[in-house]
């Protein structure tokens, strides 16, 4: 039995939709206002928790063999990025589990200081690895389905709004082949206890996407590109309000104002160990857009 968490997001619910797939047990972790239906259909068993509820994740891995967890955050990142990962790990060790996939994020190790969510990603990182459990974890760029509602928007206006440097990089990964590689992991020896930055099959800057979607979508983008510095200013002002929001905010600056990408000899490494031709941007947007 797979348990997956955060299995009605993005990369999550390709997860669940991949084991079944290949006809393989797999519980489904979600929330009760999500939107799990679809998962039921296909035959995921579906458990109803909170992630905060130490209980609830005790409950969730009776039974298990192996855990890959992929939820995410939204803002409180000490009690979902960190907290409910260290318990799903405890969890997983007293019951004997053979292998935990941990979803990180590329940069995870630079010390950045002002983000929440990296900073919590890499202390479960090192929890993992000295926890004796077999694990992989792996570190993307960014997830393509993440631009899906941007591409949406574009299709209605044509409008790009690009903050900071447009000369950034980034290889933002398929969520398909980021899921693929996710479940693959338990079963390919060259990926127990390793750590493995996922790309996607090109470096690009941040610039090129509006480009990527107006070739798609046959429409010329109107890219609006204010400088990271009105990004901080708004920050700032939000500080005097809210400080817990403007903390929180600490991880997109992080992603706004840096690049995130992998080198020719790790997408080299990781489409050799999982045997995959890593999808580019285009070719995924294509496929969802229905162009």
């Amino acid at each position: 039995m797979f348990l997956v968490t955060g299995a009605t997001g993005g990369l999550g619910r390709r997860i669940v939709r991949l084991l079944r797939g290949r006809e393989m047990p797999v519980r489904a972790f979600v929330r009760l206002a999500s939107r799990y239906g679809e998962l039921e259909h296909r035959g995921a068993q579906i458990y109803i928790g909170d992630l905060q509820q130490e209980r609830d994740i005790q409950k969730a891995c009776k039974g298990v063999r192996y855990i890959i967890s992929a939820h995410g955050c939204d803002g409180n990142a000490q009690a979902l990025e960190y907290r409910a990962n260290i318990d799903l790990i405890d969890q997983a060790k007293e019951i004997g589990v053979q292998h935990f996939v941990f979803i990180s994020v590329l940069g995870v190790d630079r010390g950045y200081e002002d983000a929440p969510t990296f900073k919590a990603k890499r202390e479960v990182e090192k929890y993992l690895q000295a926890s004796g459990l077999n694990y992989t974890i792996l570190r993307p760029a960014g997830f393509a389905s993440n631009l899906l509602p941007l591409a949406e928007r574009f299709r209605q206006t044509g409008i790009y709004l690009l903050i900071g440097d447009p000369k950034n990089r980034t290889s933002i990964v398929s969520t398909d082949d980021l899921a693929r590689i996710a479940v693959d992991s338990i079963s390919i020896e060259a990926a127990r206890n390793q750590i493995f930055p996922v790309g996607g099959a090109e470096i690009l800057e941040r610039g090129e996407i509006p480009r990527i979607f107006g070739r798609i979508l046959q429409r010329e983008p109107t890219i609006i590109n204010p400088p990271l510095l009105a990004f901080d200013a708004v920050r700032g002002v939000l500080g005097l309000i809210n400080p817990s929001a403007q903390k929180s905010l600490g991880t997109l600056r992080t992603l706004l104002g840096n690049e995130f990408f992998c080198t020719r000899d790790q997408m080299a490494n990781l489409e050799s160990v999982f045997g995959i031709k890593m999808e580019t941007l285009e070719s995924f947007l294509r496929r969802y857009l229905g162009v």
